[in-house]
């Protein structure tokens, strides 16, 4: 499709350990770029809805655990599938936004809870990922996008061994503000 994948790391995951990889969320090209970019075994957590998309839908019924974010018991299951796939030391990701925000202004939109919810549960490292330029190269817009760059960048991991879930509006912030301030101050070129 005419992109080059340019990703600098803090840290790289190792090989047979569990991770919470969370990134933003800014087109449908950051599931493909997350797959090239994190090499070990991981599942997804995302919208049921997608599953319905032509072809797309295909592949990432396969790949994720689908969650009807209306329904208390699809949320409920989602979290038990997420909860064993992490016990069988798969890495887990999710995007906190919980979807593409629709207004395009918006440079980060505000973090779920399930991710920091379940990185405390299993005390098991978040890695912060940075996803720049996939709203510019394939948004959601018809007519929008090019081929070209796109620059991800892996920070350093958080550590949640003695956390606690009160602990988890902390956790959620400082990841917020570290994918915020790489997106709005990128240090990657």
């Amino acid at each position: 499709m005419g992109f080059r994948v340019k990703t600098v790391a803090e840290k790289w995951p190792k090989e047979h350990k569990s991770y919470m990889l969370v990134a933003n969320h800014a087109s449908m090209l950051d599931i493909m770029l997350m797959l090239v970019v994190i090499k070990q075994p991981f599942v997804f957590i995302g919208k049921k809805e997608l599953g319905r998309v032509p072809i797309f839908g295909f592949f990432y019924r396969r790949t994720c655990i689908l969650v009807d974010r209306q329904n208390q018991k699809s949320r409920k299951a989602a979290f038990e599938e997420a909860q064993r796939r992490l016990k069988q030391e798969n890495s887990v990701c999710i995007f906190p936004e919980g979807g593409v925000p629709h207004d395009r202004n918006i440079v980060l939109d505000t973090f779920k809870d399930g991710a920091f919810r379940l990185a405390i549960d299993h005390q098991i490292p978040i890695i912060p990922i940075t996803f720049h330029d996939t709203k510019k190269r394939f948004s959601y817009e018809f007519f929008s996008g090019s081929p070209g760059k796109l620059r991800v960048k892996i920070h350093s991991f958080l550590c949640t061994k003695g956390l606690e879930q009160q602990d988890r509006r902390n956790l959620k912030e400082e990841t917020y503000k570290i994918i915020y301030d790489e997106l709005t101050k990128p240090t990657v070129t």
